[in-house]
């Protein structure tokens, strides 16, 4: 499997001077606001989505500062989603070190990511980045949407396939659909070329979500993560929903009570991880986390051979051969 670092080949450079792009961008004249800010900095994921912003726009043109703005966009919004739902969840570990809201409490938690949130998106409308802000607003209210209604279904017990789908567009592929869009953008794309981005995005973001639906199911040791973290909310995802969709009357009766009465009965996870595997569930949501991936792939068909093309192709496999 082809690293990030191998993926960004291409670009290097230019993820370098992205890098003290956002540092500039994040400055704050308070010491104490600075502090949490290069803590946030320096604690940051594998940073796949402006990573996708900058190869969608290199795909196109020459990276410059809108490519740069546009790829903080898209980070911090992320960033401060992510410091929020550590908030709302309590959580008080990220990525293996101390969250935010562990190290500065609830508080302080939620105004630094108001702060990150309103900063970024002032640097962009100085800098003339309307146009990527009007993507960037779209995901932002299609991620809160898809995870209120994630929540609301996770206390009925209601899902579908269509429902399901939806709300992983909503809460994952939206922003991923908007990285890809707002590269193109950031270079003066032609509205099919940033169509065929934001399509590639779209299809990838799916697969994406998928992928960690499926390692919910793996160890902790593999992961980082509590197993079957979402069956413990009482969230139905897509290897559970395969078994559902394909349960009697009374087995589904049976797996739903298990899942309602989750809080209660923590032994119920073993049962109901074990069901998922033994019938199936997991063989299906790869076979469907595949097609969406090679659905992302025939985005790329009408550009040419590059190696930024190779990269983006390689972007697209690392999605489904991640571990975590």
């Amino acid at each position: 499997m082809a690293t990030l670092e191998e993926i960004q080949q291409p670009i290097a450079d230019k993820v370098r001077r992205y890098e003290t792009f956002i540092t500039e961008i994040l400055h704050s004249d308070s010491g104490y606001v600075s502090s949490i800010c290069n803590y946030i900095l320096a604690n940051r994921g594998k940073q796949m989505r402006p990573l996708l912003v900058l190869l969608s726009a290199a795909l196109h043109g020459e990276i410059g500062t809108r490519s740069y703005l546009g790829a903080s966009l898209v980070e911090m919004l992320h960033t401060a989603s992510l410091i929020h739902d550590d908030v709302v969840d309590e959580a008080f570990v990220r990525r293996g070190a101390p969250s935010v809201n562990a190290l500065w409490r609830s508080h302080t938690a939620v105004l630094i990511g108001d702060y990150i949130f309103a900063r970024t998106y002032h640097v962009c409308m100085e800098q003339g980045g309307d146009d990527m802000l009007s993507e960037a607003t779209r995901s932002v209210h299609e991620m809160s949407e898809g995870e209120l209604t994630q929540t609301e279904l996770s206390e009925s017990l209601r899902m579908t396939r269509e429902l399901y789908l939806d709300i992983i567009y909503k809460k994952t592929a939206s922003l991923l659909a908007a990285c890809g869009a707002i590269g193109a953008i950031s270079v003066n794309a032609t509205p099919e070329q940033i169509k065929a981005m934001r399509d590639f995005g779209t299809n990838l973001g799916i697969a994406f979500q998928i992928k960690d639906d499926i390692l919910d199911f793996s160890p902790m040791e593999v992961t980082g993560k509590p197993m079957c973290g979402d069956m413990r909310e009482r969230k139905i995802t897509l290897p559970l929903l395969y078994v559902l969709e394909n349960s009697s009357e009374a087995e589904h009766g049976k797996l739903i009570g298990k899942l309602s009465d989750i809080r209660q009965r923590p032994a119920n996870v073993d049962y109901l991880a074990r069901t998922v595997r033994e019938r199936g569930g997991l063989e299906h949501a790869a076979t469907v986390m595949t097609q969406y991936r090679d659905k992302a792939l025939t985005s790329l068909e009408n550009y040419p051979e590059s190696p930024v093309r190779e990269s983006m192709r390689r972007f697209a496999n690392f999605v489904l051969e991640r571990n975590k």
